[in-house]
C-alpha cells in the first residue's frame, strides 16, 4: 500500500473556529460579576440541550429579564466584544438542537453553544463527588463544584477519536451504526480508554468495529463534542481493502470501501438532512468534524 501525505483542513471544525475569551479572571471575582449581571448576555439551554433560536442566530436574554441578581448555577462562558456572555439551564424550551441546526450558527454562536452545552452537561452529572458522594454545589461562576468541607471537583471533558481509514490511495471506508437509516454512513469512533494512547485508541477501535488493522495512524484535527462533554480527536489511518470486515462489537451495522469520486458526489448530494432519495450516499452535516476531515481528503472546500 502506498502512503499519502497528511491532511489538512482549510478551516477548522465548525464548532471550533472561534476562540471565546473566557475571561477566566472572572470566575473568582463574585462582586465583578454580580454587577455585571444585570446587563449581561444570558443563553439558556434545557434540559434536552435546546436553545431559542432566530432564524440563524442565538436567542440571548439579558441578565435582569431572568433573575433580579446572578443565579448560583448561571456559568460564565467569557466576554464577547466587550458584553459578559452567562449560560443558563432554564426548565424547557420548545426550540433547536445543536446536531440539527448548529451548521446554520456563526462561529461566535456555535463556540459559546459548544461550551456552554458541555459545561452545564457535566453541572448535571456531578452533584455529588466522585470521591466520597458528598454533595456539591458550583463555584467559581460554574467552573468548579465544591463540597460543603471546600473540596473542589473540575469540569470533565472525555477523549474520543474519528478516524477517516483509507486504502493509501482512492478509496475509503466508512461504517453505518445499526440505529441509521441506509446510506447514511460515517467515520469510525469510540472513546479512549484508560492507559491507552491516542494512537492506540485508534488501531483498537477499528480491529474491535470493523475488524481490521491499520497502520500510518496520523492526527487531524480536533473538535469539541458536547454530547454530553467530549474532545472529539480526528486522525486518518490507512487500512488494505483487501482486509475481511468482522463487526466485532456489535456497533457497526455494515461498512463499505467508497470511490473518492462517490464521496465527492455525497458531498455535493448534501448530508443526512437533506432530500435527496437517489442518493445512494449520505453523509453528516457540517457540525460534525467527520464532514470536515472527509470534505478535505476528498479535496472538497
Amino acid at each position: 500500500m502506498m502512503s499519502v501525505a497528511k491532511l489538512s483542513l482549510t478551516v477548522p471544525p465548525l464548532l471550533s473556529r472561534y476562540h471565546v475569551d473566557r475571561a477566566d479572571e472572572l470566575r473568582a471575582d463574585d462582586a465583578a460579576l454580580d454587577a455585571a449581571w444585570a446587563t449581561a448576555k444570558v443563553l439558556r439551554i434545557d434540559p434536552r440541550g435546546r436553545f431559542d433560536l432566530d432564524g440563524t442566530d442565538l436567542v440571548f436574554a439579558r441578565g435582569h429579564e431572568v433573575a433580579p441578581s446572578r443565579p448560583a448555577d448561571a456559568v460564565l462562558l467569557g466576554r464577547v466584544d466587550g458584553a459578559i456572555v452567562f449560560a443558563l439551564r432554564v426548565e424547557k424550551f420548545d426550540g433547536a438542537d445543536l446536531r440539527m441546526r448548529g451548521h446554520l450558527l456563526s462561529p461566535v454562536d456555535s463556540a459559546l453553544l459548544g461550551q456552554a452545552l458541555g459545561i452545564l452537561n457535566w453541572h448535571a452529572s456531578a452533584a455529588f463527588s466522585p470521591v466520597d458522594g458528598a454533595p456539591t454545589v458550583p463555584g467559581k461562576a460554574g467552573w468548579v463544584r465544591l463540597t460543603a468541607d471546600g473540596r473542589e471537583e473540575f469540569p470533565r471533558t472525555d477523549g474520543a477519536m474519528i478516524t477517516l481509514v483509507h486504502d493509501g490511495g482512492d478509496h475509503v471506508l466508512l461504517g453505518r451504526q445499526h440505529q441509521w437509516p441506509e446510506r447514511l454512513f460515517s467515520l469510525f469512533a469510540g472513546f479512549v480508554e484508560p492507559g491507552e494512547s491516542l494512537e492506540q485508541c485508534v488501531a483498537r477501535e477499528l480491529r474491535e468495529e470493523a475488524g481490521i488493522e491499520v497502520d500510518e495512524i496520523t492526527y487531524v484535527a480536533s473538535q469539541p463534542w458536547p454530547f454530553p462533554r467530549s474532545l472529539m480527536l480526528g486522525f486518518t489511518a490507512r487500512a488494505s481493502r483487501d482486509a475481511v470486515l468482522d463487526f466485532r462489537d456489535g456497533e457497526i451495522a455494515e461498512a463499505r470501501w467508497f470511490s473518492r469520486t462517490q464521496v465527492r458526489d455525497a458531498l455535493a448530494a448534501g448530508d443526512w438532512s437533506s432530500d435527496a432519495p437517489d442518493a445512494p450516499l449520505l453523509l453528516p452535516n457540517s457540525i460534525s468534524i467527520a464532514r470536515a476531515i472527509t470534505q478535505a481528503w476528498a479535496g472538497v472546500d
